[in-house]
């Protein structure tokens, strides 16, 4: 069995009828498109405040209670990186509060914060990074919509 070398922690953001996502421009590449989150940093306690944290960098932002609702794993050097996925609702957000390193390092290009239907044509009709999880999202609309809408979740 391989080891796990590297944790993600992603967030399927809702917020009304529309999926918040960040649009990635580097130089010299194509657009793309990504779900909010990053990876897991020693002083994190868990995958969870991993999320919370990756959030707040990115777009000043709280959620609701995640739910973690897919895996996807990858090869990484000789390990394996798993990206764990929760879905959520946008509780607050103020983009002047965004703490994230990548903001001051232009060279990494742009991160643009878009919000999208929550529909399978919308997400189908961006180039979501990584594709499985585009074809998961569009696949899984109404469930996921149901889990981040269902009171059992909520603080």
């Amino acid at each position: 069995m391989a080891e796990i070398v590297k944790r993600n922690a992603r967030v399927i953001l809702l917020d009304g009828d529309d999926l918040v996502l960040i649009k990635r421009t580097k130089p010299g590449c194509a657009p793309y498109w990504v779900t909010v989150g990053g990876g897991v940093e020693d002083s994190d306690q868990s995958v969870e405040d991993t999320l919370h944290r990756e959030v707040f960098e990115e777009l000043g932002a709280t959620i609701t209670a995640p739910q973690l609702v897919f895996l996807i794993t990858d090869p990484v050097g000789l390990g394996i990186g798993v990206q764990h996925i929760f879905v959520a609702r946008l509780k607050s957000m103020d983009l002047a509060a965004r703490t994230g390193s990548e903001f001051g390092k232009p060279e990494r290009g742009s991160y643009e914060v878009v919000r999208i239907p929550f529909t399978a044509t919308s997400v189908r009709s961006v180039v979501l990074m990584p594709p499985v999880l585009g074809e998961y999202m569009a696949a899984n609309i109404a469930a996921l919509a149901s889990v981040a809408n269902d009171p059992v979740y909520a603080p």
